[in-house]
């Protein structure tokens, strides 16, 4: 680790620390592709972060390295000074599981389990069954506006309202990060609005680190305090002016 980068680490603002993050897939005829090049990036607690890009440029990847789904080739994730690699498949998931939450663009939420059922499944994967921590999470339906659902099946909610539902299941166990892959890409120009506002106002108010991944300048205007666009396997500081 360089001075610069054990500064960061040890920064009291910074929840991830990516050192040299270097990511490659083998791809057909032998060839092997670099999608992460030597990534080093500080991410500062409570960030709003929209990281852009086109298609396969990474943004995925990234994402998937940020929460130990996927392991780099080389270089590390410090969460909070922890190196994601150096844990075990077991750690890595119970990790996911109390200090990081999802929201897909497809919501992925459970058919078969009401929408209370579908924002407890964080807490009961966890074996978290406080029950003040329990009914905090029950209370972020009253904040997406949805408390008056909490007993429905989610095939019965328009396409915002089960985002909004995600929305309120992806921070119902408090998470440090928020990692969101595209999660307004199925909906319309007016529900996308709309969800945006709810999530922007939900991270603020829970101080929860968001990285958000997406094709638009549009949606990374509405949510983020810093851009990143993917470029050349690096994820670069931009600015938004002039956003199409």
């Amino acid at each position: 680790m360089n001075d610069s980068a054990a500064a960061a680490a040890s920064s009291p603002d910074a929840v991830l620390v990516l050192e040299g993050l270097t990511k490659r897939y083998r791809e057909g005829g032998g060839r092997v592709r670099t999608v992460l090049d030597a990534v080093d990036l500080t991410i500062d607690r409570g960030a709003q972060i929209a990281l852009l890009g086109r298609s396969g440029s990474g943004k995925s990847t990234l994402l998937n390295l940020l929460c130990g789904i996927d392991q780099p080739d080389d270089g590390r994730v410090l969460l909070d000074g922890v190196d994601l690699a150096a844990l075990d498949e077991r750690a890595r998931t119970l990790l996911r599981r109390t200090r990081i939450g999802f929201i897909f663009q497809f919501f992925n939420l459970i058919p078969t389990l009401t929408v209370a059922e579908n924002l407890l499944l964080p807490l009961e994967l966890a074996g978290r069954t406080d029950a003040a921590l329990r009914a905090r999470a029950l209370e972020r339906l009253a904040f997406v506006g949805l408390d008056d659902r909490a007993g429905d099946f989610p095939d019965v909610l328009s396409g915002g309202e089960q985002q909004r539902v995600a929305i309120a299941r992806a921070l119902a166990h408090e998470p440090d990060v928020l990692l969101a892959d595209e999660p307004t890409g199925n909906l319309d120009a007016d529900t996308e609005a709309q969800v945006l506002t709810l999530l922007g106002e939900a991270v603020a108010a829970s101080g929860t680190t968001l990285i958000m991944a997406t094709h638009s300048r549009e949606v990374a205007a509405r949510v983020a305090d810093r851009t990143l666009m993917m470029q050349a396997g690096r994820p670069i500081d931009q600015p938004l002016a002039g956003a199409a």
